[in-house]
């Protein structure tokens, strides 16, 4: 044999990432299928949540497999060590933080988008036409024009960076992408109000704005920005030589739910001349609620809107939106078109390219985890599942108000109820203490689980139900079992102060 020959009989054969044999992968992919069926079927028979043992936490300790596993026994180890420790924010009684809680037709569609393994940063391809198609679906959820442009993004803090970045380059007053931040005349300012999200100080941060750059504004006694002491702070920011740029509507604080009255804002961005963002990554979609819409009146008037499809459209996460009501402006906000990157008039490259429209050149194709679920249940139901959690957290108040155990403890908006066990008599930091420890017993038992927060300097237990699955008896168990661990806690609490929790 020459020694061609030989060189080529030496050589190892081509490898792939694909099976070796795809009855077998069929086989366990219907495994799986089943398995994935009877998680979400008996959600509610599993604990919220669950302590994970020491050695869970050890298999995530194991070193860079350097060998192959069959995958039969790769999928093993993620339904003992994953599948069986979840956040818990599908389960009905999850009301911790404000999360959607996924549906399974989002699911299928975030299975074959990874199928298909679409990049869509852009292109002329299916998967660009229905990223494009879910934009549009949004705009008309909130009542924007269908001019409008928009982009899906990873969730709301970076759909808030997004409308916030459109916000510096057009009030700027120089061109910020050529010539950066340090060549602004003048100091922008943005208004919020105290009950902003944090990711807005992000914002400000990576803009290059800093903190500062972000007013918060009082509120009133529905925790709402109080709009006199807004037109003061404008008026004397302007006077102390600093540009007021943009003011940031809430629709649905973290704290409470609380919504800025966004038709007045509106009104005062247009006199003022500012940009008038809404932060709407909770309560912008109530927009699309028939016995709430009016809530959110005044949302349309935006000049941008972050809103998320994981949270009140329960697509699995991430899906987030931006919404920008200039499309020129947006879109000469971010573009940038290197040769390699050109559009051409047919092939490939003849369809519009997504990342023009935001920080990513790479995309996930987000939209098809949307779209299918809003084909397959229609916007309308969509609607009512909100104005069923809202009636779910009034419920939860009348509960509340029913028992002279416990409090409200800020103002009801919408779905989100902030209270507190009294305690017996029990105050300052011994009742933090108790209340805690309830919201950890919840927790730990398996039970609820919630969040806590501080509300005007209080602090309280907070419940927000955005959960397609919750039902009023879970709310029922809520009230029961907080009862029952804050007398057992109360009890053993020395009206000394000391105190033999947990």
């Amino acid at each position: 044999m020459d020694s061609l020959g030989e060189a080529s009989t030496s050589m190892a054969a081509d490898e792939t990432l694909d099976p070796p044999d795809w009855a077998d992968v069929k086989a366990l992919s219907h495994r799986i299928m089943d398995d994935a069926v009877g998680y979400l079927r008996d959600v509610r028979e599993r604990p919220v949540w669950q302590e994970m043992p020491a050695e869970v936490r050890t298999f995530f300790t194991a070193p860079l497999p350097r060998t192959p596993s069959p995958l039969a026994d790769v999928y093993g180890d993620v339904a003992r060590n994953v599948m069986a420790y979840p956040m818990g924010n599908i389960h009905p009684r999850f009301w911790a933080w404000y999360m959607g809680s996924s549906n399974f037709a989002g699911a299928l569609g975030d299975f074959l988008a990874a199928i298909q393994g679409s990049n869509l940063g852009g292109g002329n391809h299916a998967a660009g036409l229905m990223d494009s198609q879910v934009v549009d679906w949004c705009k008309e959820m909130v009542g924007f024009p269908a001019s409008a442009s928009g982009t899906l993004v990873s969730g709301g803090s970076m759909a808030n960076i997004i409308g916030l970045t459109v916000a510096r380059n057009i009030k700027a007053g120089v061109d910020v992408r050529e010539h950066g931040v340090a060549a602004i005349p003048m100091p922008l300012r943005f208004y919020a109000s105290d009950q902003v999200h944090s990711c807005h100080r992000k914002a400000m941060e990576a803009l290059g704005l800093g903190n500062r750059a972000l007013r918060r504004i009082p509120t009133d006694a529905g925790l709402r920005i109080d709009l006199a002491a807004l037109r003061a702070a404008i008026s004397e920011d302007r006077a102390a030589g600093f540009k007021p740029a943009c003011v940031i509507g809430t629709a649905g604080t973290v704290n409470t739910g609380a919504i800025d009255d966004l038709h007045a804002l509106a009104v005062l961005a247009a006199e003022e001349d500012l940009w008038f963002h809404v932060d709407g990554c909770i309560g912008a979609l109530i927009a699309i609620a028939p016995g709430n819409a009016s809530l959110v009146a005044g949302i349309e008037q935006a000049h941008s809107i972050a809103l998320d499809p994981h949270k009140w459209l329960h697509a699995p996460f991430e899906a987030g939106c931006a919404l920008v009501r200039d499309a020129v402006a947006h879109r000469g906000t971010f573009a940038v078109t290197p040769e390699y990157l050109e559009s051409a008039p047919r092939g490939l490259a003849s369809g519009q390219w997504l990342h023009d429209y935001g920080l990513q050149t790479s995309r996930g194709f987000r939209a098809l985890k949307v779209w299918m679920a809003l084909k397959e249940h229609g916007v309308e139901k969509f609607g009512r599942l909100i104005d069923q959690n809202i009636a779910q957290g009034r419920y939860l108040v009348g509960l509340i108000a029913a028992e002279p155990a416990l409090e409200l403890t800020a103002p009801v908006t919408i779905n989100i109820v902030c209270f507190r066990h009294r305690g017996g008599g029990l105050s300052g930091e011994r009742l933090k203490v108790l209340n805690t420890e309830i919201m950890l017993r919840l927790q730990e038992e398996g039970i609820a689980a919630l969040s806590d927060t501080t509300v005007h300097g209080q602090h309280c237990l907070r419940v927000a139900i955005t959960n397609h699955r919750t039902r009023r008896e879970d709310l029922e168990l809520l009230v029961a079992e907080t009862l029952r661990i804050g007398a057992e806690l109360a009890a053993r609490m020395s009206p000394a102060g000391e105190q033999t929790c947990p």
